[in-house]
């Protein structure tokens, strides 16, 4: 009974992890390549998942996550539109627009605070019919994660996306190179946006309801994410780096169903999360300063070592 509710856990963790990998996804794009912070994600990834909804309770389910890619376009287009055209600062842009986005998405579910698929057909519905069996959530997600992971490698590997990576790492020098970077910033916040609204999209239908709240904390699930990632694979080729973020995302649902499996009580569960955070986000500092700690320790000790020697043969030049 206990491996079966491990398998249950671990199966859960997975399916959740390739589903919120898309979110880590975005925001690699926006701030590992653009070095942009996009603080809408969290109201991005409640209307990918209230139109999503929306559109699934229609009888359209493929149409409704297409339908949450484009409110995300739609959202990094305004967010971007804010950064370049408007003169204000990145993350004041994300704030404004995460807070607008908080009324769009009411008015999209209806101004209601919730809304339920529990009647309704979705891409999971149609693989338990076409699949069965107890893994077809969990295919449905790591097949959607895999296919836009190797476009995202392979759209960052093309002349336009190198153009995105310079924008982000060199936006002078990009200029210098006659390269218009508010097209390119505009260009990968919509492409971030359009993941993160897919996220909500398939969230939505995994968990068969949508509530206003859902996205509350997205940003800081997502960065742990990546940073996880970054610190298990490293830097390296781009399809290595996205392998790591979708690795780091999984490794993340998998810590919190651990804590979750310890009877953590549910009220806790946020500071679990935020403890899962930090310390993600300082393990990379940590972890430098450990190897400068021992690195000094290894200096100080061959120093104690030459110091012994030159009074050793001191001493026996003086004996002499």
């Amino acid at each position: 009974m206990g491996s079966i509710i491990t398998l249950s856990i671990v199966q859960s963790a997975l399916e959740l992890g390739f589903i919120y990998a898309l979110v880590a996804l975005a925001l690699f794009i926006s701030f590992s390549i653009l070095n942009i912070a996009d603080l809408s994600t969290d109201g991005c990834f409640t209307l990918g998942c209230a139109v999503c909804a929306s559109v699934t309770l229609a009888g359209h389910p493929i149409l409704g996550l297409f339908a949450a890619m484009a409110a995300g376009v739609c959202s990094g287009f305004v967010t971007a539109f804010l950064q370049t055209k408007m003169g204000i600062q990145s993350i004041l842009a994300g704030i404004i627009v995460n807070t607008g986005l908080y009324t769009i998405n009411i008015a999209v579910m209806g101004f209601a605070s919730n809304m339920n698929l529990f009647n309704c057909e979705s891409v999971f519905t149609w693989a338990k019919t076409a699949i069965g069996g107890t893994w077809y959530k969990l295919i449905v997600a790591a097949l959607i994660v895999i296919i836009v992971g190797v476009l995202i490698s392979f759209f960052l590997n093309t002349r336009l996306g190198l153009s995105i990576r310079a924008t982000g790492d060199n936006p002078d020098m990009v200029r210098a190179s006659s390269i218009n970077t508010s097209a390119m910033i505009t260009i990968g916040l919509c492409v971030a946006n359009a993941l993160t609204g897919l996220s909500g999209g398939l969230l939505a239908q995994y968990q068969k309801s949508c509530d206003i709240n859902l996205g509350t904390g997205m940003v800081t699930i997502a960065l742990a994410s990546l940073i996880i990632g970054e610190s298990i694979i490293g830097k390296g080729g781009m399809l290595q780096r996205v392998t790591g973020v979708i690795l780091g995302s999984c490794l993340y649902r998998f810590i919190v169903a651990v804590a979750l499996r310890l009877n953590v009580p549910a009220e806790c569960l946020k500071l679990v999360s935020a403890i899962i955070v930090a310390v993600a986000i300082a393990f990379p500092y940590l972890k430098k300063q450990m190897d400068f700690y021992r690195q000094k320790r290894a200096a100080k000790a061959q120093n104690q070592i030459y110091v012994q020697e030159i009074m050793k043969n001191d001493s026996e030049g003086g004996e002499r």
